[in-house]
């Protein structure tokens, strides 16, 4: 089991369940050390005293807060444990709501609660299956980190996780920056609900970190002395889409060849490229024939002799 980072109970009314909160998610990221070039020694960070100058050590280091300038007052660790707060050491489930309507902007790291002994074996097992039969989550309260936060309490394949959220003053207004409004047809709406329904797929399972992979390809490389691999071939910068339909055809087609599909289904919706209209050239006046000239030059002469006469 990983490190606890957490322990405490959850209060659920007048029932207490001892819990320990344990990391749902674990990194793979590849992390790089501050090295000086020369010689590849390693780069530290100090931490000094801006008073005096001098390097300090981690049990020297404490908690401080600033209330006007050049007046800070320290506040430690005993004291914050002992703040007079109902979620200090307790997760207290303040309401349920419907699931669907949690925003999921809001949710942010995922935990595992962890019953914490035996004594927390049959709550936690009630509160689980209380979850299970309903289409509700827990909304939660407690706090960590020097913060009251709060949580959403949930199930997963038998076991109760608490996500971190976002208070509701923290999520921005997304109406700053919407698109202004445009004109989209019923023809590209039905084509992208085509594609959508062609790249529609099971679970997640499949994806991976292909730049985490390459990464490690390249520092694999450099430790065996051997040649970097061959960077991946240049496709092009794409150029603006004019013709959305056209793209979105394209992509529909891209997609059924992806799947091994050939032909296309007979259900699905057939819609027509939007070609640009294009410009008629102004048709040059028509040449004069022979006849039209011979006709003309007669006339001319007829008029000159009743001119004369």
């Amino acid at each position: 089991m990983p490190r606890p980072l957490w322990a405490g109970a959850i209060s659920f009314g007048l029932v207490t369940i001892p819990v320990k909160i344990v990391s749902a998610t674990e990194s793979h990221d590849v992390r790089f050390r501050q090295v000086h070039l020369a010689d590849m020694g390693r780069v530290r960070t100090r931490k000094v005293c801006e008073l005096d100058g001098e390097a300090v050590s981690q049990d020297e280091i404490g908690k401080g807060y600033e209330i006007a300038k050049g007046q800070t007052v320290p506040v430690t660790d005993e004291e914050l444990e002992q703040m007079p707060l109902p979620t200090a050491k307790a997760i207290e489930i303040e309401a349920f709501v419907d699931a669907d309507s949690i925003d999921p902007v809001r949710i942010s790291d995922s935990y595992y609660l962890a019953a914490d002994g035996q004594v927390a074996a049959k709550p936690y097992t009630l509160l689980r299956k209380a979850l299970e039969r309903s289409s509700t989550v827990a909304v939660a309260k407690w706090a960590w980190h020097g913060r009251e936060r709060l949580g959403l309490l949930r199930i997963r394949e038998g076991a109760i996780v608490l996500h971190s959220m976002k208070w509701p003053d923290e999520v921005r207004d997304p109406q700053e920056l919407a698109p202004r409004e445009v004109e989209v047809g019923e023809e590209e709406i039905e084509q992208a609900l085509v594609l959508a329904e062609r790249m529609t797929i099971e679970d997640l399972s499949g994806f991976h970190d292909e730049y985490r992979e390459a990464l490690e390809g390249i520092i694999a490389a450099k430790a065996e002395g051997k040649p970097l691999p061959a960077p991946a071939e240049d496709e092009g910068k794409k150029g603006e889409v004019v013709d959305l339909m056209a793209a979105l055809n394209a992509s529909v087609k891209a997609a059924k060849e992806s799947r091994g599909e050939d032909r296309e289904d007979r259900g699905s919706a057939t819609v027509h490229e939007m070609r640009p209209v294009k410009k008629t050239a102004r048709k040059a006046p028509a040449k004069k024939t022979a006849a039209s000239k011979k006709s003309t030059a007669s006339k001319k002469t007829a008029a000159k002799k009743r001119s004369a006469s």
